[in-house]
């Protein structure tokens, strides 16, 4: 269960990890920079929304409201 800006970037993390795919080229391939990427995976709170769902639906992550 995510709720913390923390854990979501904690399932980013992992799911990138597994799918084997690196920082930059989660970057490149969501339209955001690296220092984003890095900052999301530490889960800081501040990053922007928009950019966060994106990386998310990169790599297959589906968010839904329960």
């Amino acid at each position: 269960m995510i709720m913390t800006a923390r854990d979501f970037g904690q399932c980013i993390k992992a799911t990138r990890k597994k799918s084997k795919i690196t920082q930059t080229d989660l970057a490149a391939a969501s339209g955001v920079g690296e220092r984003f990427i890095r900052e999301l995976e530490k889960g800081k709170p501040s990053c922007q929304l928009d950019k966060a769902l994106r990386v998310a639906r990169m790599l297959g992550i589906r968010l839904e409201v329960l």
